[in-house]
């Protein structure tokens, strides 16, 4: 069964008898990772919902790590599977490089006018996406009872979402279906701790990531240069791309159904875990780690 991300908060420095058997030997825990790995990383690279955020809204310590990785000159760059329109109040407020949504469809990111946006396809593409998403999205609320795309669902411009534990709750079989169906008209499908994502074109996250960084930032990507920071399923792909990868604590509810894995794993959850991981970053770093 899909473990709930609104169970209870856990932290991984619990005895290891109450950690999943199959987190045993593999969730490494933060203090483990040497600060000389840290100390070269060029910057943060980011999942949103549930390693940034409670809820919806960003945890104060996870804003306040963001802004003492800012004037430290760390770049940080989210990468999200939620809408353009969800996403844009954040690429406004919050001290980041870039936030690329809709797992790597678009980009928003600060620019001289106020907030620049761009996507992955042309118009023309994105408006024939556009009727087949609609069609996809018709048919899962038909084929599978309990589904409801997310409440965020007016804010995307180029996926489909369906809830299954932000608002609504689905089953494992439940979202099982979901995908089926995504797939059978031709969509890519994810599950995230709280949506599952359909979308049609090859991008994802670790596509979003390269864009963002030699877009926003005008580097050359290199994974071995970043540190990724997720919380479930749908970052496994930036998992298994980066040499150095970190998961927030609440990681450990999707440890039956990860096949790639993070690096290591931060004591808190949430945005409480991600400033665990900056406070490491700028100790390393010959900075103060602390709040």
């Amino acid at each position: 069964m899909l473990p709930d991300h609104r169970l209870p908060p856990q932290r991984l420095d619990a005895p290891p008898a109450r950690l999943p058997a199959a987190a045993s030997g593999r969730l490494r825990p933060l203090a483990e990772l040497p600060p000389s790995r840290l100390a070269g990383v060029r910057g943060v690279l980011t999942d949103i919902d549930d390693t940034l955020t409670r809820d919806g809204a960003i945890e104060p310590a996870a804003l306040a790590a963001l802004q003492r990785l800012a004037a430290a000159a760390v770049p940080v760059i989210a990468i999200t599977g939620r809408p353009a329109g969800w996403s844009e109040p954040f690429a406004r407020a919050w001290p980041v490089a870039a936030i690329v949504a809709e797992n790597g469809a678009v980009m928003l990111r600060p620019a001289s006018a106020g907030l620049r946006i761009d996507f992955v396809a042309d118009v023309a593409t994105r408006a024939a996406n556009a009727r087949r998403l609609q069609a996809c999205a018709a048919a899962v609320q038909a084929e599978v009872p309990g589904a409801t795309l997310a409440q965020d669902s007016a804010g995307r411009l180029t996926d489909i979402a369906v809830d299954h534990s932000e608002f609504a709750h689905l089953d494992a079989g439940q979202i099982d279906r979901v995908v089926a169906v995504m797939h059978h008209h031709g969509l890519t499908a994810t599950v995230s701790s709280i949506h599952i994502n359909g979308w049609i074109g090859d991008h994802d996250k670790p596509s979003g990531a390269r864009w963002a960084v030699t877009q926003a930032l005008g580097l050359a990507y290199d994974p071995a240069d970043w540190v990724y920071v997720g919380d479930s399923t749908n970052d496994q792909a930036m998992f298994q791309q980066l040499p150095l990868s970190v998961g927030v604590a609440n990681i450990v509810r999707f440890v039956p159904m990860l096949r790639a894995w993070p690096a290591y794993v931060t004591p808190s959850e949430r945005g409480r875990g991600f400033a665990e991981l900056a406070s490491a970053l700028l100790a390393a770093r010959g900075g103060s780690g602390h709040a």
